[in-house]
């Protein structure tokens, strides 16, 4: 008897633990999907929504035009957040992806398809008490397109969103 109420008594204290540790890790960060802007080297269009508590998937549509080449790209990126401590609502995260597009040369007018392998590794803050979400974060990337294949490392970005 005495036993099974200890045990009973352990569960209950170990459950009541575990839910202030989960209510603590996901304090500040009370939104499950953003949307809004990017700016940065490409501009563009974000939609970032959580699988779990840590994981995401960051949908990125932009465009990049400089006087040599402009492209139009579709990318995808699953990342990991990572708690800060002691700052609420703010998170760093790391991932990878993958891009599909267009190219267009403007000096020698070829144009065709645009694939790249994409990194990510950044700061995520949700303002608390405000449905606005802040990402800082650099994305390299490895492109695949013709006139233009190589790796890009200047890929920093600022992107702005209206979380629910």
């Amino acid at each position: 008897m005495k036993k099974s109420l200890l045990t009973a008594l352990c569960i209950i204290v170990l459950s009541c633990i575990g839910s202030e540790v989960r209510a603590q890790a996901t304090q500040g960060y009370d939104y499950k999907s953003a949307i809004g802007g990017r700016f940065g080297v490409a501009n563009g269009i974000t939609f970032k929504t959580f699988l779990t508590d840590q994981n995401a998937l960051d949908v990125i549509l932009n465009f990049r035009s400089n006087s040599k080449s402009s492209t139009f790209k579709l990318v995808g990126l699953y990342e990991i957040h990572n708690p800060i401590n002691d700052v609420q609502g703010l998170r760093w995260y790391y991932g990878g992806g993958a891009g599909i597009g267009t190219y267009k040369n403007k000096e020698t007018d070829n144009s065709g398809a645009a694939f790249s392998i994409d990194g990510v590794l950044g700061l995520d803050y949700k303002i608390d008490g405000a449905p606005i979400n802040l990402s800082l974060d650099w994305k390299p990337e490895i492109r695949f397109a013709p006139d233009n294949s190589g790796v890009d490392f200047a890929g920093f970005g600022l992107s702005i969103r209206f979380a629910f």
